[in-house]
């Protein structure tokens, strides 16, 4: 039976650049009909959230993750269907929370911290990407982007990267960075791997068509 789509899974630690890369890919395929997914708008609700030792909600684990209503959507835009939600915004405040849709196309990219730590997930993907950068570059885009776009202060930034971050990363991220097809250096190959990525992604498409 034909393949319905070509699924690819762009992973990574947090702050590593991997939805950096992925509106790279969008900008690139523009000219391709391609579904865009984060797994980070399938996170549970905060209250459904496990909490740690000193009673803060810890969103850095595989179980924070509605996978199953992820499959069960990507099965649905597979069989040709169109898939609404809301979009999660991290319990800011600041942000109304806007509808997405999901539209079948012959390309299919899901970005996200556990996409390859989920087996029932991980045997979808064609191609598998892992985005890489340092423990100091990471951090620092950690802190940018939980202050100004999920309205998170400082000490409880660093407090989640010290205890919840870190700890996930060696154990949930990490160890499928050797299974990958292609580790992108998001410090200072980034054009380079993106072309690369990009070639091999349009031969791929081709071959599929031919």
């Amino acid at each position: 039976m034909a393949r319905e789509s070509y699924i690819i899974g762009v992973c990574g630690g947090s702050g590593s650049g991997k939805t950096t890369f992925m509106n790279s890919l969008r900008q690139q395929l523009a000219d391709q009909k391609v579904c865009y997914i984060s797994l980070d708008d399938y996170y549970y609700p905060r209250d459904k959230q496990h909490t740690d030792a000193q009673g803060v909600r810890n969103f850095d684990l595989p179980s924070s993750i509605n996978v199953t209503e992820l499959i069960s959507d990507l099965s649905r835009i597979r069989q040709g269907e169109i898939v609404i939600k809301e979009k999660y915004t991290f319990n800011n405040t600041k942000e109304a929370p806007s509808q997405l849709q999901y539209e079948p196309a012959p390309v299919i990219i899901i970005e996200g911290l556990f996409i390859y730590h989920y087996e029932e997930l991980r045997h979808y993907f064609d191609l598998k990407l892992f985005i890489d950068a340092k423990t100091a570059t990471k951090l620092n885009r950690r802190i940018k982007r939980d202050k100004t776009e999920r309205n998170y202060p400082l000490d409880d930034v660093m407090y989640r990267y010290e205890n919840h971050v870190l700890p996930a990363f060696e154990q949930y991220i990490k160890p499928y960075k050797s299974e990958a097809d292609f580790v992108i250096n998001n410090e200072d190959k980034f054009d380079e791997a993106l072309k690369v990525v990009i070639s091999y992604i349009r031969n791929e498409l081709m071959d599929q068509r031919s």
